[in-house]
């Protein structure tokens, strides 16, 4: 008996040259920000004798490409994100980053090129499905909110209206074709804390004429890591990481300042209060006792990315049609990053899942890493999988 989603994977694997041809593309020209004309053009070109409708964002370099079907219907979002970081790569690859101080570490350039390949399977298949797909390729996903802008745009409630949205994200240190997912949250949110710690400069050999704002910065950063530990319940999770001490200006002079930067990361409104809460009261706290004073700043971040239970559901029985069973992973717990995928899934239902493309011959360096590189073949399995969750979820919804 034949479905609708038979041969699937194996155009997917068709299309594959094409995918890394674009991805190392991209890889190579990495861009930062809401703005990347360079990308945005790579991806007009790879859609561009496509049949589809194609409008390019306002305040960013998005691309939306609408693709519908042969009759009025629901609408499905897939999205893939497409911008850098600002790191040094690392990896010796041939198409390594051309530019200094940015590369694609986080798999964005491969999001972009299976969304590209699935594009070609829904258009072969528009006389399938009833219904429209809208494929988003979205900037500013690390820490601009690319996500945000576009739906302050209109990205959502723009005629035919969405009504459900998908992702993948890569995962370079699972096994190559595997997929992950969960129902609820499935990463966390992430907020920005910045602490200024203001003492009294003076002598090295002196400290008592002078009250040094470096060992109680020290005294908050172990302070923090006891609140979360005596202070958040272990079943509710929250990660807070200080990243960088500054202060000071040479070896025999005490600083009258010193500043704290980190993170907190946490999977529930109700533990993020606690620990932002927690962190403003440790920090005075800790330097009301040493006579300085500390001045605490919170900078909200993405929300907890929340896959509604349903679509997660359906999402990981898609998934199992495509690779099977087996290579279906049911995650136990979120994952600690953060990702502004979370703004769209607060408006409408849907999931993000994670997509194994570990090299099998190398050890896995996590996303962010600078050494970090993926299975391109993997990517067939991805743009399979957007293109099956797009046709399964629209027969499914139709009238």
């Amino acid at each position: 008996m034949t479905t609708l989603l038979d041969g699937l994977h194996d155009e997917a694997r068709a299309e594959l040259v094409a995918a890394i041809r674009l991805r190392r593309r991209l890889h190579e020209s990495p861009e930062l920000g809401v703005v990347l004309p360079e990308t945005q053009r790579s991806v007009l070109e790879a859609l561009g004798d496509l049949d589809v409708e194609l409008a390019t964002g306002g305040a960013t370099s998005a691309v939306v490409a609408t693709l519908r079907g042969a009759k009025p219907g629901p609408t499905i979002l897939l999205r893939a994100d497409m911008d850098a970081l600002p790191m040094q790569e690392e990896t010796g690859l041939p198409f390594t980053s051309r530019h200094e101080g940015r590369m694609h570490a986080c798999g964005h350039d491969a999001h972009v090129a299976m969304l590209a390949g699935a594009a070609r399977l829904l258009v072969r298949r528009r006389n399938a499905f009833a219904g429209t797909v809208k494929l988003l390729f979205q900037p500013g996903e690390e820490g601009y909110g690319g996500a945000r802008i576009l739906i302050d745009e209109g990205l959502l409630d723009a005629e035919p209206r969405v009504d459900a949205a998908f992702a993948i994200h890569v995962d370079s240190t699972l096994p190559r074709g595997r997929i992950a997912t969960r129902p609820g949250p499935i990463l966390a949110a992430g907020d920005l804390i910045s602490i200024d710690i203001t003492g009294r400069g003076g002598h090295a050999s002196m400290p008592h004429l002078a009250v040094d704002p470096i060992p109680v910065a020290c005294e908050i950063v172990m302070a923090l890591q006891s609140l979360v530990t005596r202070r958040i319940d272990a079943f509710d999770p929250v990660v807070i990481t200080v990243t960088r001490i500054q202060a000071g200006t040479t070896g025999n002079v005490i600083p009258p300042t010193a500043h704290l930067l980190g993170t907190i990361r946490s999977v529930s409104e109700r533990a993020r209060e606690t620990a932002r809460d927690g962190v403003r009261r440790v920090a005075e706290g800790v330097a009301a006792a040493h006579g300085v004073d500390a001045k605490v700043h919170v900078i909200s971040g993405y929300p907890v990315t929340v896959n509604h239970a349903e679509f997660a559901a359906f999402a990981r029985s898609v998934a199992s049609e495509v690779v099977g069973e087996a290579a279906v992973v049911d995650m136990r717990a979120p994952l600690m990053g953060a990702e502004d995928f979370s703004y769209v899934l607060q408006r409408v239902p849907g999931a993000l899942v994670f997509l194994g493309v570990r090299p099998p011959e190398a050890p896995g360096e996590p996303l962010h890493s600078s050494r970090m590189q993926i299975d391109e073949a993997a990517m067939a399995t991805g743009i399979a999988l957007h293109a099956a969750v797009a046709l399964r979820w629209l027969a499914q919804h139709t009238a």
